[in-house]
């Protein structure tokens, strides 16, 4: 068999376990794949054609909207070229958990933003593990310096 690159970047795309989210320039979600319904719990159908509002927080969302507002206007973004981002996100029962985040823009043929993508990582045990051990941490200084 010939290998194939097409049908492996697709493969990759919508059967890895991170979540793959295309939004176009409304902020509309274009592209869900079988990550993105494990860690969020929307089924494909469920999400296509909806707002990224699905899996913002609300308190997180002007914030956000303002950014992605600047970066397709701009096709600029804080966050390209690898960065990796730590955000809450919601679930569809309405949990909270902790995603990392890396984007890619997309521009059309004439450099216009089309969209963004987003690879994203359920990080909430890590995120927890970190909270724990830093509250260890100041308490133990603190006993430290009673002393």
């Amino acid at each position: 068999m010939d290998w194939d690159e097409t049908r492996f970047a697709v493969s990759l795309v919508e059967h890895m376990s991170d979540a793959v989210v295309y939004a176009n320039a409304s902020g509309n979600i274009l592209f869900w794949n079988e990550g993105a319904k494990r860690i969020f719990g929307f089924e494909q159908s469920e999400a296509l054609g909806q707002s990224l509002d699905i899996i913002i927080p609300e308190n997180l969302r002007r914030r956000h909207w303002d950014g992605f507002e600047t970066t397709m206007r701009t096709g600029k973004s804080h966050y390209e070229a690898g960065a990796l981002l730590a955000v809450p996100a919601i679930r569809k029962d309405g949990s909270r958990i902790s995603v990392e985040f890396t984007i890619l823009p997309f521009h059309d043929d004439s450099g216009q933003m089309m969209g963004i993508a987003a690879v994203m990582r359920d990080v909430s045990q890590q995120f927890q593990e970190m909270r724990k051990l830093k509250k260890d941490l100041a308490l133990c200084q603190a006993q430290s310096t009673s002393k």
